[in-house]
Parts: structure tokens; sequence; C-alpha cells
């Protein structure tokens, strides 16, 4: 059994000693743990705990040496107590420095010294991961309810552990790493779920696990990042760049002048005459074949309008918001939507961005290289061979959710695309068009086509729409 993890407090918790009062009070985020009328003892082992990785085995001898064997339980049930809080991080120390420390990002992890054979060997988990925050390199994984920050042995021990390693094997590589340090290391990773073993076959065993095996590292990861549960990190309409970043305005700016103003239906008319939303709903489907005669501009304007029009724009007192005809988080409605016209009558073949406000057409480029890309990658993610009439790329401006939510802004995103696309459905299919929704596009190709920043705006859904062929009426 490896020797037991030094432990000690978070450093984002606070520990304040009134000196009007005789308590010692522990406080983190809206969590507070007050110790009334501590003995010496435990005054003393807590100072420790906030101020240096200490053994357990030394806390004790500290709290029975003066508070008796009665202060150390006492003191055995507050530690319990800060781990199930979340509150206490594990360390592996060598000559006066940490080089692992696991810190939790949940109250759910479990931390103790596991056996470790010394043949076994340990591979780093497919999920694991590294990066740097606030300059220093933090090792986690979905599968973890910790992170794990490294120094440049601890990091080097994680490059080793790449290919398979058992304890000799890695104490050999690393100067000042001994074999007991190694069993250590290991055995934190281990625990924490970083590392899988493998057998003398060179199986993984996480890989054995059909579960896992079904997870993509990245939908992993994003899954678990963007639900409360296993992190820490900030979550929800947290504002954090207000005063700092101005937010984007509700509308995008124009890019060009070349306006095309669009039919508006009149929706009076539309209520009496529309067939029913349960009869929408049912005939709904995917077609990937288009009529002869291609979609008109008069029905592309009243698509657009029933499905995507802003009909008001909200002054708020942190940045503007706007009402449409499909729900998005906070009112922020992040979507833009590019046309990319292959046939459609009335309206020449190229590039253009729809003002959802003015309900008008902004004409960004004719029919190009790509574009016609653009409209190809269209046809093979559908399995055909023609190009579609008419592809709708949905962007997203970006900051105008990571401006205010953090952790979920993207998973809000992504769930505002398939808003849209519902209501592109239906309206289609009310309108006797034929709506297919795209699963993946070309993210950069887009990028190339409008000119604009990846990383400010991308393109994050496709849906291509057209007339629809004689034998596919409603």
């Amino acid at each position: 059994m490896p020797s037991e993890f030094l432990v000690s407090l978070r450093k984002d918790i606070a520990a304040i000693a009134p000196p009007e009062e005789s308590s010692i009070i522990l406080e983190f985020e809206d969590r507070r743990l007050t110790f009334k009328n501590p003995k010496p003892g435990l005054r003393t082992a807590l100072k420790n705990l906030a101020t240096v990785p200490t053994p357990p085995s030394q806390l004790k001898k500290i709290v029975c040496e003066s508070d008796g064997f009665e202060g150390w339980q006492k003191f055995n049930v507050y530690l319990k107590k800060l781990a199930n809080l979340g509150w206490l991080c594990y360390s592996i120390v060598v000559n006066d420095v940490a080089i692992a420390t696991a810190i939790p990002i949940s109250p759910d992890l479990q931390i103790s010294p596991q056996p470790i054979a010394a043949t076994t060997k340990y591979i780093l988990s497919r999920f694991a991961y590294t990066h740097q925050i606030a300059g220093e390199t933090i090792l986690e994984s979905p599968l973890s309810f910790c992170q794990i920050r490294l120094d440049w042995r601890g990091a080097a021990l994680i490059v080793l552990l790449g290919t398979p390693q058992n304890i000799y094997e890695l104490s050999s590589q690393i100067p000042g790493i001994s074999v007991e340090i190694a069993e250590q290391f290991i055995s934190l990773l281990f625990t924490s779920q970083m590392l899988s073993t493998v057998d003398e076959n060179g199986v993984i065993a996480e890989n054995e696990n059909l579960i896992l095996a079904q997870w993509e590292f990245h939908d992993l990861l994003f899954h678990t990042r963007s639900r409360i549960g296993r992190h820490a990190n900030p979550f929800g309409g947290t504002y954090r760049f207000v005063g700092k970043i101005d937010p984007l305005p509700a509308l995008k700016p124009l890019i060009s002048n070349d306006l095309i103003d669009l039919y508006k239906p009149d929706l009076t008319t539309l209520a009496e005459t529309d067939i029913p939303l349960t009869q929408v709903i049912e005939a709904r489907k995917s077609i990937r074949q288009w009529g002869e005669q291609p979609i008109t501009l008069e029905q592309l304007g009243e698509f657009l309008y029933r499905a995507a029009r802003v009909k008001n724009i909200i002054k708020h007192d942190l940045l503007e918001l706007s009402q449409r005809a499909y729900p998005s988080g906070g009112g922020i409605y992040e979507l833009e939507i590019y046309p990319v016209i292959n046939r459609c009558q009335n309206l020449a073949s190229g590039l253009y961005h729809y003002q959802p406000l003015s309900h008008q057409l902004s004409h960004l480029n004719d029919k190009n290289e790509l574009i016609e890309a653009l409209l190809q990658s269209a046809a093979s993610a559908m399995g055909v061979e023609e190009m579609p009439q008419i592809l709708l790329v949905i962007s997203a401006r970006f900051q105008r959710l990571t401006w205010k939510y953090q952790s979920m802004a993207y998973a809000i995103l992504l769930k505002h695309v398939g808003v849209l696309y519902q209501n592109f459905y239906l309206v289609a299919t009310a309108m006797n068009l034929a709506p297919c929704a795209i699963g993946g596009g070309n993210a950069d190709l887009f990028a190339k086509a409008v000119g604009c920043d990846y990383y400010a705006e991308s393109s994050v859904g496709e849906f291509v729409l057209g007339s629809r062929p004689v034998n596919s009426q409603t």
C-alpha cells in the first residue's frame, strides 16, 4: 500500500478567525463551516490544513498531543466532513514541493491510497488531458471528480504514462522520483480515474468498457463541462464581462448595403387558411428531392418571415434583447441566417445575409467557388448528387451568449439550432416546401465564403429548402 496522501484545504477557502470571538470560520462560495471554541490542537491542525499539505498521521499527532484521543476523534469527523464538502486537496510532495495535487471539482470525489502491484502497468486514460490555467499545468478528465495540479516532474510523469508503465519504469526516468513516489503518483491518478491498467497482453481495461467505448473524448468532455455536477466552474448567467467588454448588439450590423426587400405574408389570412398544427407535425419529414421549378423569391420571403423574423427589439439594462418566432435563452438570439442560393426564381445565385428586423436580404457575393463548395458539401451530407436549390447556413455570433453565460453557452447554442430547425420544418411543411436539416457542415469554408472571424462568428447548422417534387405534395 502506498504512503498516505498529504491533505490541505483548497486555496480558495477563506479561513476567518474573528478577534472578538473564539471561533474559526471556513468559507467557500455559499457554504460556511464554523468551529466554536476550538481546542489548541484543533486550532493548530486547522491552521496547518490552511497553509501547507500535511500527512493525516501528523495531524492526528498534533491533535492527540494537545486535545487527547477524544479531540482526535472529533477532528477526524471534521476531516471527513471537509472531504465530503469537497474542500480537501490531496498532494504528493517531494522535497517540500507538491509534484501533484488533486483538487476536488465535485463533492463526490473519494480519494484514498490504492494498492499498486509492482509489476502492473498503467496508462493515461484516453479521456485525460492537460492544459494551462493561470500559469499552472492542470490534468483533467470527464471521468474524474477532481483536477490535478502538476509541477514539471508531475507533468513529465504524465508524458511517460502515454505508454504503459509500472512503478519501477516510471521512477527510473525522472530525477528525484523514487519508487515510493511513483507508487504514490500512480495511486493518486488511478483512484481519481485518470489511469487505466494494462494487462500482460497489452489490453487496456478502460477500452473493455463497452459503454465508455461508445463515447468520443470531445463529446464526453462537452457533456460533463456543460452540465452541473462534474466541474466547479461558474455556471449560468454570470455576466462576467460587464464593465470589461461591450456586449454585441441584438442585430448584426449590415455587411452589405445591396439590399433586397422580401415578401411579407398576411398573418391574419394565414391564421385562417393554414393547415392545422397537428397535420403539420404529422406531415413533417425531410425531403431530399426538389421540383423542376425552383422555389420562388416570394416563397423564400414568406418562409423567413414566418420562421425567423424579429418581432421586437427590447432595451435591457445590460444588453439588447429581441423577440422572434422561436425561443432563445435569455432572449439573446445569437443565430444568424445566410441563404446560399443555387436556384431561386427572381433571385440571382449567390450568398446573402438575412436581415430579420427589416426583413431584407443583404447580397454578399455572386456564386463563386466557395459558394459552390458550400452547396456541394450540403448535397454530400444529404447523400444526393444534385445541389440543393437553397442552403440556409445558420451561424452564431458566439459572444452574444458568452458575454452572459458561462459553462453552458455552447450547449444553449446547440439547443437554439434545434429549435430553429423545428421551426423551419413546420413552416416549410405548412407552405408545402421541401425541407431537410443537415447534421454537419464545414465551418472553415463558411468563414472563408463570408469573410468573418472563425472565433467571432462561425456556422453551427445547415438547412436545405426547395420546392417539392410533384410526387411529394401534401
